[in-house]
């Protein structure tokens, strides 16, 4: 059975980072998109809000007439599928939550992240003069695609983008999410430091949240979308089958 895959990239990403595991998928004989969420990507407006990244992928969905979808969320894209789930219900099949947040009604991501995140993006926010924030390389390198040689490592952050501060900080109502039955999928990469394992981890933290739901877990880093596309596909469509 062919499956239709909505894919969302994560914080300072756009829709190309998607790519390889696209191509995967795809030669699985299913069917991948992948937008890019207002406000990402190089040379485009950061003025925008969580919502209207949310609203961004509903028009795309809409344009494409796109249903019976399998959405996967990574990082920051939990937010935005769990906000999506609530516009679009009927066209979800599944949601699969990649070392994503799943954040607790009322909360924004930033609320949901270490203190030390809180305080350097708040601190970068208001020295960027357009309120972004752009994640350091050396936290990137040993935190985020910890898996990766050095050239690799230089070569994905170079595709990297400054993020709009709003989405992280904008509080997120989520009553409406929390009562829908969609099944659910939490794919957890195991050697994921992005946040910290422990008390501020990915998994079971943000995973417990979804109440039943499927677990898939694969070995890389937080950023096996340029590591591990080939396993990272061929993980999703384990979480998002039937």
């Amino acid at each position: 059975m062919a499956y239709n895959f909505l894919l969302i990239h994560g914080s300072w990403h756009d829709g190309g980072a998607w790519a390889p595991v696209v191509r995967r998928i795809e030669s699985k004989g299913h069917y991948a998109y992948a937008p890019t969420l207002a406000g990402h990507g190089k040379g485009v407006p950061k003025n925008v809000s969580h919502a209207d990244q949310v609203k961004s992928v509903v028009d795309y969905v809409m344009q494409w007439k796109l249903t019976d979808l399998v959405v996967v969320g990574h990082s920051y894209g939990g937010t935005i599928i769990a906000k999506l789930a609530e516009s679009i219900t009927d066209r979800i099949r599944r949601l699969v939550f990649w070392n994503a947040f799943v954040p607790l009604d009322g909360h924004s991501l930033l609320d949901e992240t270490p203190p030390h995140y809180r305080e350097l993006f708040a601190r970068m926010a208001e020295a960027s003069g357009d309120n972004t924030v752009m994640l350091p390389y050396q936290i990137w390198r040993e935190a985020f695609i910890n898996d990766a040689d050095a050239e690799l490592a230089r070569a994905a952050y170079a595709t990297l983008s400054s993020e709009p501060y709003s989405g992280m900080t904008d509080k997120l109502d989520l009553k409406k999410f929390y009562t829908l039955t969609i099944p659910k999928s939490y794919l957890n990469c195991t050697e994921d430091t992005a946040l910290p394992h422990g008390e501020w981890g990915w998994h079971p933290r943000m995973s417990s949240r979804l109440g039943l739901y499927r677990l898939v877990q694969m070995p890389g880093s937080h950023e096996s979308i340029f590591t591990r596309p080939i396993e990272l596909a061929d993980k999703i469509i384990e979480a998002g089958r039937d």
